[in-house]
C-alpha cells in the first residue's frame, strides 16, 4: 500500500519527467534553428575554414545521438561530434532573462534565455 510520502515522490518524479521533456523539446528547437537564444563559438571554431565551420554548425543542428551517457537528464543540452579529425562539443545553458544566473525554470521561455556554445574538446 502506498502512503502519502510515496504518492508525493511519484508526483514529483512525474513532474520532473514532464519538465525534462519540455526542456528537451525547447533545447532541440533552439539547437536546430539557432533562434530564440544566443550562439557562442570559441576561437577554435571561428578559426575553422568556412566550409568546415558550416559543416560543424550543421552537425550540431542535426545531432540526434542522445543516450544515457551524454544525456542523463533527458534535456538534450550536450553533444559531442567528430569532424575534420577533431572532437567538438556543444552545450546549451539556460539563464535567467537578465543573464545574471541560471534560469529558475528552464521549461518557461518567459523567464529563460538559452545559450548554445560550440567548442573544440580541448577548449572545454
Amino acid at each position: 500500500m502506498k502512503g502519502p510520502a510515496s504518492n508525493q515522490r511519484g508526483k514529483e518524479q512525474s513532474a520532473a519527467r514532464r519538465g525534462a521533456g519540455s526542456i528537451s523539446a525547447l533545447n532541440d528547437a533552439f539547437r536546430r534553428s539557432f533562434t530564440g537564444g544566443g550562439v557562442v563559438e570559441t576561437p577554435a571554431v571561428v578559426a575553422l575554414p568556412d566550409a568546415d565551420r558550416i559543416a560543424l554548425r550543421l552537425a550540431v543542428r542535426v545531432f540526434k545521438d542522445f543516450d544515457a551517457d551524454n544525456d542523463p537528464h533527458g534535456e538534450h543540452d550536450f553533444g559531442a561530434i567528430d569532424l575534420v579529425g577533431m572532437r567538438w562539443l556543444w552545450r546549451i545553458d539556460t539563464f535567467n532573462r537578465a543573464m545574471t544566473g541560471h534560469s529558475p525554470d528552464p521549461a518557461d521561455t518567459a523567464m529563460t534565455t538559452r545559450v548554445l556554445t560550440i567548442m573544440r574538446a580541448d577548449e572545454a
